[in-house]
């Protein structure tokens, strides 16, 4: 094994497709097996530069689902298993929640900032990580780490605000900090990117990920009122903290003109129209893009 391999495991939003009290159209369909829309579990991504070691960005809900349904995470001893460390991206209930599926005494590495490290500590219930065998490593904004022998990864700050539960009163919007992080990966002469959460694209960030062999990027709403229009809900994509794809200032053209040779979109919502074929998606794979699904795996030799 030569280069970086990248397995999504969930590339829904958080609640997965279908979310488990949703009739929208795209929930109704993934409900029925004859739609041809396939159910999708929640944002994980899986990292191997030896397809025998893993590590995992963002712990979903829905990580046993994920690691069952994928053969490189099956244990292959009596106790085992090929995930060596999980990284966090942000504290959403989505990203953590699988950290309480995977407490069974394994060795993992588990890197998170220190604001995200708080967010555990503060929570009681995260204690059952027990530290005889998850050894807890806070990283620095900007700092380069090693989730894995030989691959070299470092977060940086993206526009965010902080989980959902967090919030007090009216959130401050775009915050760049410690709440929400995308990852970069480095291997000889390749450059990646991790996104799932990101509420603006600014001109530092933009040149940071231009030319980049392979973008992972929040997808999550088609247009800023999706949820409203659709009548599921009554925030807009930006108040939630995610760019929405389409329109001015959204991410498919201010990705689009950034020369990116592979372009994936994860973290999509269960109401976004991208899911299904339909003029939205046709959009999004005209100007290159991909629509991220369980099981995509991309490897960059």
């Amino acid at each position: 094994m030569t280069g970086i391999r990248f397995l999504v495991l969930g590339s829904a939003a958080g609640g997965g497709l279908p979310q488990w009290n949703c009739n929208c159209s795209n929930c109704s369909a993934a409900r029925r097996p004859s739609s041809g829309l396939r159910p999708q579990t929640q944002s994980s991504l899986a990292v191997s530069v030896d397809g025998q070691n893993w590590a995992i960005f963002n712990a979903s809900p829905d990580i046993r689902q994920q690691i069952q349904q994928t053969p490189q995470l099956h244990p292959r001893e009596l106790r085992d298993s090929p995930i060596k460390s999980v990284v966090i991206t942000n504290g959403d209930v989505d990203h953590i929640g699988g950290l309480l599926t995977i407490r069974e005494s394994q060795r993992f590495d588990l890197f998170t900032t220190s604001a995200i490290e708080t967010v555990l500590v503060q929570n009681p219930v995260f204690r059952v990580l027990n530290p005889l065998f998850v050894s807890r490593k806070v990283i620095r904004i900007n700092d380069a780490f090693s989730p894995l022998d030989g691959l070299e990864a470092r977060i940086f700050a993206v526009p965010g605000k902080v989980a959902l539960y967090m919030e007090e009163g009216e959130p401050e919007l775009g915050v760049e900090g410690e709440q929400t992080v995308g990852i970069e990966f480095a291997i000889r002469d390749k450059r990646a990117y991790y996104i799932p959460g990101c509420a603006t694209l600014p001109m530092w960030l933009a040149e940071r990920v231009r030319g980049a062999d392979l973008v992972f990027f929040d997808g999550t709403m088609f247009t800023d009122d999706e949820m409203i229009r659709v009548g599921a809900g009554t925030k807009t994509a930006l108040r939630m903290g995610h760019m929405p794809i389409s329109g001015e200032g959204g991410s498919l053209e201010a990705l689009a003109a950034l020369e990116i040779s592979q372009l994936v979109y994860v973290h999509i919502n269960n109401t976004n129209p991208i899911w299904r074929r339909g003029p939205e998606r046709r959009l999004v794979e005209a100007a290159g893009f991909l629509v991220g699904r369980d099981g995509m795996e991309i490897i960059l030799d």
